[in-house]
């Protein structure tokens, strides 16, 4: 083995990393990571998409939870880099790395990819290539890691079978961290790469190329409590910038009874388990005690099929409303609507109206086995509309090969929508997405819709719909292309996706990355192979796949469709499709939990909060404000002034210390920075306040908020000040009077405010730059003695006003 290689980005890039968009995603040092550089077994989970995307990935979290928790095992992380990095560092011959440790992808023993959509495959080739570790399983040797992938997107394993050594097929939690140990335990006995393949390659779970067989994984103990590894929920890592899902997710339920047709995830993770609400509850706890997440999803495929899921959302409310936490429920089927419920979860913030309607006629309807009609929706609509509710998000799929009606699919979405929006007297924002045929369905042998006549249909319905004030957004048809092609090919559809990578196209589910001219001339010169996997006359590559799923089955729920015929659910009667061995199994109902919270306000003075309370309907009440002094160096100097305000609000929760909330819709933790600080400066001495109803002590409240900060901030000084009913609350801007500076020379300089830009500008000027400026103070006006000239400390400042 090559020796290891870990790269400090900071130290190695330093104010170069001022030149790529979003440095933050780049530099790591989050709350809560759990790699380290002591355990023998080196492994790495990857997700080929942008940071910002992967770290929402409830199956990364649990991945690398699970395998940190395996002794004699450390997992880091990494994500896909953007071009911009990518070329960064190509220029600098670094390799890609993991976020926790630095650690060089080329030198792990594991490297675990999560592929939870197809056109990952170009972020996974971009990841493997930026390390250093060759694209092609046959050209890898014994210095390099294993290259192992699993998640939904490898259903079809033959796409990425080029470039991945083994595939784990179904979820991890049912063998694969058992596996793992292994693994470390066979490493730690001196054997090599080829005998850690060849152990993982006998697996029933995995599949590799040549094996006639693969049986999906499946975790049956889904609802107990968990232990061990997996006690964590996947709180951690928690990330230090604002993410596409930003949000905690406590899953409650895997898998889905509904059976539409041509849903890949509700047949891929059957049978539906549903986790007891006193689990959910700890989890949930956790989430909001360790994560710091004032917002938790419920996360399913159909949140509306949990047993009790109105109670739960209503006990969930009594034990954390009270910490301003909402809650989400991503998935409610419309015929499972329920108003009552949304308003329990919108008790904190107001949960938005989705309709999932996938296509508008009743009898295409029973074709997909789903239940919507436009009675039902306008029924919701306007009683919605009643209770305060003002949008609503249609969803809806063209190509569906559904049976053919008397007028086109686009003609009857623009009807139905037209239709309700007259009758509601309201503008909806709808999504029209284009339909992809996908393994082990009853649509695997469908034909997916040509890209020239999608295009005609989105234009048709933007047409229509626009000038009645709703707003579309459609699906990209190129893109679609792309994911049908590699959702249902062989190994020949990732060579052609190795062809456009090589092209410069790069994360081909981002229209400012992919390479369309490329992607375009690819598919054109390639119609011969690629029209039989569009057209559905291809043979089913996937066979050596074991779904647990009966074939014989998905045939006959496709008759079913072709003749307009729903089957029921699986809560209904057991469908008898093999998962569950032939028996009629219902998923379980859940144990209901009594409602409790958890511990909060450790360090509120009780007495002073009664008199706090009995202010209550004052208008300007006394308020407890801790002034504190803060820095900001390493890692940290990438997080701009948002992300900071983030930082700040989420390490409150996570410290349990009862700051004060704005009123309202979206309540907002009263936090205050004297001035926002630069992205790429470091900072010794950055001012900012927090509101409370009683006081806190400010040792405690130093200490507590340190323990779970990100790396590079630190609270240096804190001080209380007791702001009463009458007097005035003076922000921290109003009082600002400017800053001192020092630079790589040593030298410092004070400036004011108005002329802080100025400032910066000629040390730029003169050769500097941000990433060797340290902002040593934010000083104040001396308004308090009547100079305002002058300046001093913000402390001297408060102590002046308030004492």
């Amino acid at each position: 083995m090559p020796p290891v290689r870990y790269i400090d980005p900071v130290k190695e890039l330093g104010g170069l990393l001022l030149s790529v968009e979003k440095p933050a995603r780049y530099v790591g040092g989050e709350t809560g990571i759990l790699a380290n550089t002591d355990e023998p077994f080196r492994s790495l989970i990857a997700f080929p998409d942008l940071y910002e995307i992967g770290m929402g990935n409830q199956a990364l979290r649990i991945i690398y939870n699970s395998m940190n928790g395996i002794h004699g095992v450390s997992c880091d992380r990494a994500f896909a880099p953007a071009p911009d990095f990518e070329k960064l560092l190509r220029e600098k011959n670094i390799p890609l790395y993991g976020l926790d440790t630095g650690i060089s992808l080329s030198v792990l023993d594991m490297l675990m990819f999560t592929i939870g959509y197809e056109l990952g495959l170009n972020g996974v080739m971009t990841m493997l290539d930026v390390s250093g570790i060759p694209l092609h399983c046959d050209e890898r040797g014994d210095e390099y890691p294993i290259v192992i992938a699993g998640g939904p997107a490898v259903s079809n394993p033959l796409p990425y079978s080029p470039f991945i050594d083994a595939f784990w097929i179904g979820e991890a939690e049912a063998g694969f961290f058992d596996l793992a140990s292994e693994l470390a335990q066979m490493k730690k006995r001196g054997e090599g790469r080829a005998a850690l393949l060849e152990r993982i390659a006998s697996s029933d779970n995995v599949w590799v190329r040549g094996k006639e067989k693969a049986r999906r994984a499946i975790f049956m103990d889904f609802s107990a409590p968990p232990s061990g590894a997996s006690a964590c929920a996947a709180v951690y890592p928690v990330p230090s910038m604002k993410i596409v899902q930003h949000h905690g997710t406590v899953e409650i339920m895997r898998g889905c009874p509904n059976g539409c047709r041509f849903c890949h995830a509700g047949y891929w993770y059957r049978p539906a388990r549903l986790k007891s609400q006193d689990v959910i509850f700890r989890q949930v706890n956790e989430m909001a005690a360790k994560g710091g997440w004032q917002e938790i999803s419920l996360s399913s495929l159909s949140s509306g099929d949990y047993d009790g899921i109105s109670e739960l959302v209503e006990n969930l409310n009594q034990s954390f409303s009270h910490l301003h936490i909402s809650f989400q429920l991503p998935s409610l089927k419309v015929s499972g609507f329920s108003l009552d419920l949304l308003e329990k979860i919108s008790v904190t913030r107001k949960s938005s109206l989705t309709f999932a309607v996938e296509t508008p006629h009743d009898a295409w309807q029973m074709a997909i086995n789903k239940e919507v009609t436009r009675d039902s929706v306008t029924a919701i609509l306007q009683e919605a509309k009643k209770r305060g509710w003002g949008k609503a998000k249609f969803y809806f799929m063209i190509g569906l090969p559904v049976p053919e009606g008397e007028k086109s699919e686009e003609e009857e979405i623009v009807s139905f929508i037209t239709d309700i929006a007259h009758r509601t007297r309201m503008r909806f924002n709808i999504n029209v997405g284009i339909f992809i045929p996908k393994p082990h369905t009853p649509y695997q042998w469908a034909a997916q819709i040509g890209g020239e006549k999608a295009e005609k249909k989105l234009d048709f319905i933007r047409s229509k719909l626009k000038p009645f004030g709703h707003k579309v957004s459609v699906s990209d048809t190129l893109i679609s292309r792309i994911e049908g092609l590699l959702s249902r090919g062989d190994e020949r559809a990732g060579i052609l996706c190795e062809e456009a990578f090589n092209g410069g196209s790069r994360l081909d589910a981002w229209d400012e990355y992919i390479n369309r001219d490329k992607w375009l001339e690819i598919l054109e010169k390639n119609r011969e192979m690629t029209e039989p996997i569009f057209s559905g006359k291809n043979t089913l590559q996937w066979d050596s796949i074991d779904s647990r799923t009966d074939g014989e089955y998905l045939l006959k729920e496709l008759e079913k469709s072709n003749s307009a015929v729903r089957s029921p659910s699986c809560k209904e009667k057991c469908g008898l499709c093999g998962v569950c061995s032939g028996k009629e199994e219902k998923p379980r109902s859940s144990a209901k939990a009594p409602a409790h919270s958890p511990p909060v306000g450790s360090f509120v003075n009780h007495k002073k909060n009664e008199v706090n309370n009995n202010e209550k309907e004052r208008a300007d009440p006394s308020i407890y404000r801790v002034l504190f002094e803060f820095s900001k160096l390493g890692s940290a100097v990438f997080h701009g002034h948002l992300s900071l305000i983030e930082i700040f609000s989420m390490s409150f929760r996570r410290a349990d210390i009862p700051v004060l909330y704005t009123q309202g819709f979206n309540p907002l933790a009263k936090i205050e920075f004297a001035s926002p600080l630069s992205t790429g400066i470091s900072a010794e001495g950055e001012i900012a306040a927090a509101d409370f109803a009683g006081e806190i002590p400010a040792e405690k409240f130093m200490q507590a908020l340190n323990t779970g900060l990100p790396q590079g901030i630190r609270i240096e000084r804190a001080e209380g000040f007791l702001v009463k009913s009458g007097m005035k609350k003076y922000s921290l801007a109003s009082l600002l009077w400017g800053f001192a500076y020092s630079g790589i020379d040593g030298k410092t300089d004070y400036v004011n405010a108005s002329g802080e830009k100025a400032y910066r500008q000629s040390r730029l000027e003169n050769g500097s730059s941000l990433f060797s400026l340290k902002r040593n103070a934010v000083l104040a006006r001396n308004a308090a003695s009547g100079d305002e000239t002058g300046w001093t400390s913000y402390f001297d400042a408060y102590r002046l006003l308030y004492s």
